[in-house]
């Protein structure tokens, strides 16, 4: 059992000092990882509703810092040694393909090989609109840029072709130092949990009301097996909404009952003294999964 910790770039851990006093604090605790969140602007109005809230709505205000993910976990992968350095989740289709399978190349070569890449398609469409991206079709351009990363990674002279991304003859260096940047699906929806079972390395069910997160993991399953994939081998990471965090043992055997590999805790359990309640708690999850 691995224990992660999300919401990694918010609040206090904003700023320089604030993000590395929270890597290595989740390092020293014991965490495998940290995973950070993602929206490149904050509308003024938005109809989009927020799929994780039962308000709808995003809980911070347009003033809130949030901190480029990649950028951020640049900073903090200098100043640790083993801690695992995840997006949870970036927003695949607002990216451009090829510079962002360069920018994930560097990170992961230069933090030895230690960056996972959680993917989704976005909910917000004002964001998209702010951004020129198309909200429409936005599932098949994430598969799409999955298959162009990957192209990159794999070789030089490398050449994919499709609706969404096409170059031919072309090499990006430096290349991730186990080959690929492992790509987690994230998300909530049917169409999220197939495509974890189809392209992915690993799959994070988003916890949202009136959603099964065994289900979705049952769908992904189902979908790897179709597409001739060993579904053992996609990594499941899940974070367990309504659930007491004064209960240890039962946070990690509810992880277990769903066949989970990693249980991400939020960030914001550590507001008070980070380094020494991440401390506590780590050490109380790993004395539970013993």
């Amino acid at each position: 059992m691995k224990f992660g910790i999300g919401f990694a770039n918010i609040l206090h851990w904003t700023g320089p000092d604030g993000a590395v006093e929270f890597a290595q604090g989740a390092e020293a605790a014991g965490f495998d990882s940290i995973w950070t969140v993602e929206h490149v602007v904050y509308p003024d109005a938005y109809a989009s509703v927020y799929p994780y809230d039962p308000t709808g709505r995003m809980p911070m205000t347009p003033d809130t810092p949030l901190p480029d993910p990649l950028i951020w976990l640049t900073w903090v992968a200098a100043a640790t040694s083993t801690l695992r350095l995840g997006t949870g989740i970036l927003i695949l289709p607002q990216r451009n393909p090829v510079v962002l399978a360069k920018a994930l190349g560097t990170l992961d070569s230069l933090s030895g090989g230690r960056v996972s890449l959680g993917v989704g398609v976005g909910w917000l469409k004002e964001e998209f609109n702010a951004l020129g991206i198309p909200w429409e079709g936005r599932g098949r351009r994430t598969d799409d840029y999955i298959g162009a990363m990957r192209a990159l990674w794999d070789g030089d002279s490398a050449s994919y072709t499709s609706e969404h991304a096409s170059f031919s003859g072309v090499s990006l260096n430096p290349k991730p130092v186990n080959g690929r940047v492992p790509i987690v699906i994230g998300g909530h929806s049917l169409a999220a949990a197939r495509r974890a079972g189809r392209l992915g390395d690993g799959f994070w069910p988003g916890p949202r009301e009136g959603v099964s997160i065994a289900d979705l993991i049952d769908v992904m399953r189902q979908e790897a097996a179709a597409a001739d994939r060993d579904p053992e081998s996609i990594e499941i990471t899940v974070g367990l909404p309504n659930t007491p965090m004064d209960d240890p043992a039962g946070l990690v055997q509810e992880v277990e009952d769903l066949g989970a590999h990693r249980l991400i805790v939020p960030s914001f359990l550590f507001l008070a003294d980070t380094a020494e309640s991440m401390a506590a708690f780590g050490a109380q999850l790993q004395a539970a999964a013993r």
